[in-house]
């Protein structure tokens, strides 16, 4: 039989509505008969009902995060510190992976104002602008910028400035660039925007190169490489806008006894764990994952509370060299 919010306050030799103040930290309740609660609590291994708390309070300190896939590195540990920042505000997580499936990502948006959570962080954006401004729920997205929705993105333009100038101070003759579906409303297009001026300023050729619109099917990133270095074997400087891709580019190179850094040199972006713990290690563009992700949690958490927020957020990304360049 399922003990009760009765039972606990029976053998605590308190009230209802002592307990319930205990549980819910509301009004003054003493040192001594808290930890009196707690103990029988303890003892009958008494289970709050989130649910009914949650609707009594209008708050389910829950909050739902939408990715493409957990899978990859760079979500991963977005994920992990969410996951980490949210927890130490007082929320728990219901993590949704979209496979950047418009009609799965709006069953999930569904999905989660039917759990009553708080607000929602979006790193997947395959829905249309209209169906963000119908949610009526606090939302901070990663990397798209709708108006009047705080957004958090690395700084992408610079990040790819940095990479690019490098592979032409290093002496590289023909760049190429290789992507996601650039046909995706993501501010990392900024990265290609960035790559084609500095390698036009700089009278360098180069080409472009972007996988189809499952973005993160890594399967796909070894074919369209290949493929890439047979058309143009010239190539001799590739900008990657993942460090996946780019540990991609490093594998395909040694297949067409391509040296690096001597023959090709390859930048990521991301710095993803892993990046350093390559062969050779990947000179990449660093995000800084965490801060963006602590900021996420304050951004979601001020507007739950009804605090002004700014909307626009970028942060700073920094070049960071290795044995690939």
């Amino acid at each position: 039989m399922a003990i009760t919010l009765k039972d606990v306050a029976k053998k605590a030799g308190v009230t209802v509505t002592t307990v319930s103040r205990v549980l819910n930290n509301r009004g003054y309740i003493s040192d001594k008969t808290r930890n009196k609660v707690y103990q029988v609590m303890k003892e009958l291994n008494y289970q709050p009902n989130e649910i009914a708390r949650s609707l009594s309070k209008k708050k389910s300190n829950i909050i739902g995060i939408i990715i493409p896939t957990v899978s990859h590195p760079f979500f991963s540990e977005l994920s992990f510190y969410l996951e980490a920042y949210a927890y130490q505000k007082g929320y728990k997580i219901m993590l949704c992976n979209s496979q950047h499936d418009p009609k799965k990502e709006k069953e999930y948006t569904e999905m989660l104002r039917g759990n009553q959570v708080d607000g929602i962080i979006m790193a997947s954006h395959t829905m249309e602008v209209s169906e963000y401004e119908n949610l009526d729920l606090p939302i901070v997205t990663f990397d798209r910028q709708i108006e009047g929705i705080p957004y958090i993105s690395s700084d992408n333009y610079k990040g790819a400035s940095l990479a690019t100038n490098l592979l032409i101070d290093k002496g590289c003759k023909k760049l190429a660039y290789i992507s996601g579906s650039l046909s995706l409303n993501l501010l990392a297009n900024k990265r290609n925007e960035a790559f084609i001026n500095i390698a036009q300023s700089r009278n360098v050729d180069y080409i472009t190169a972007q996988t189809d619109m499952n973005v993160f099917n890594t399967q796909q990133y070894e074919g369209l490489i290949r493929n890439l270095f047979k058309e143009h074997p010239d190539i001799d400087g590739v900008f990657a806008s993942s460090d996946l891709i780019a540990a991609n580019a490093i594998k395909v190179s040694r297949q067409f006894n391509k040296r690096i850094p001597e023959d090709i040199k390859v930048i990521g972006y991301d710095d993803i764990q892993m990046s350093s713990l390559l062969t050779p290690e990947l000179t990449t563009i660093r995000q800084p994952i965490e801060e963006m992700s602590s900021l996420a949690i304050e951004l979601l958490n001020k507007q739950i509370n009804d605090d002004d927020v700014e909307i626009d957020n970028i942060l700073p990304v920094a070049l960071i060299e290795r044995q690939t360049t």
